[in-house]
């Protein structure tokens, strides 16, 4: 039996139809793109995902700055020349900001050296030992991984190769370090002050650390601590000629 050609068309059309819109999905639509079909579909995948599992679709990172709090402000006099602020996060990282308040209150972190600082990367301290392998009594902290970016001024959590090994240390960014993120913990950044930071002593160790003077949480009132100045080099005096000893009369 032949079919007209107007037939023809009504029976691929509703073919395709059946078929779920394969010309659709292969870009056959009029003005359709391939590619911009198949990133909708992998699009309302996720979604179904997200919703299967419970989660929103859409993924809510946490705000790049907070209102300033004086309870979540770190602040640390260095020896390096001043007072450096740094913001603490507790909305990213509730434990390690506790930590660091915790520690700070008991004045752990006063006297304690930068004893790893490497230009252009970091400067790391919090240890008491001073050689990276120290920490405070209190247990390691479970890792809290977040969104925040690894930027000049990032203050974040050393630790071992455990993720969950960090405990007191941490160190400030020179410079931004991508490769850091979500490797580390975030806890903070210097909101003023980085200058201080710029000017910590360099080595690994130094030969002359950097040292932090005080540590205290801005809401606790301290003054800040300045270095105390360098003392003048002593002058060098001769010593006064001796007086002339009587030689000893010789035994004949």
């Amino acid at each position: 039996m032949r079919f007209s050609s107007a037939f023809k068309t009504v029976a691929i059309t509703v073919a395709l139809y059946a078929s779920g819109g394969v010309a659709l999905a292969q870009g056959g639509a009029p003005g359709g793109n391939g590619e911009e079909m198949k990133r909708a579909e992998a699009a309302a995948r996720a979604e179904q995902n997200a919703k299967s599992m419970g989660q929103d679709a859409e993924v809510k990172l946490p705000p790049a700055t907070v209102p300033v709090d004086p309870e979540n402000v770190w602040d640390l006099d260095l020896s390096s020349g001043g007072r450096v602020r740094i913001q603490l996060r507790p909305d990213i990282a509730p434990q390690h900001v506790e930590r660091i308040k915790q520690l700070t209150r008991q004045g752990f972190y006063n006297g304690l050296k930068f004893h790893r600082v490497i230009p252009g990367f970091m400067a790391q301290g919090g240890d008491p030992k001073g050689d990276g392998t120290g920490g405070s009594s209190l247990p390691d902290l479970q890792a809290e991984f977040n969104p925040m970016p690894h930027l000049r001024g990032t203050v974040s959590m050393a630790r071992a190769a455990d993720e969950n090994s960090a405990n007191s240390q941490f160190f400030i960014l020179f410079l931004p370090r991508m490769q850091l993120d979500k490797k580390y913990t975030v806890f903070g950044r210097v909101i003023e002050g980085m200058q201080y930071v710029d000017a910590i002593a360099p080595g690994e160790p130094p030969a002359n650390p950097s040292t932090i003077l005080q540590a205290s949480i801005e809401s606790d009132g301290k003054a800040p601590v300045a270095a105390l100045p360098t003392p003048p080099a002593p002058s060098i005096v001769a010593p006064a000629p001796a007086a002339a000893k009587k030689a000893a009369p010789k035994k004949r």
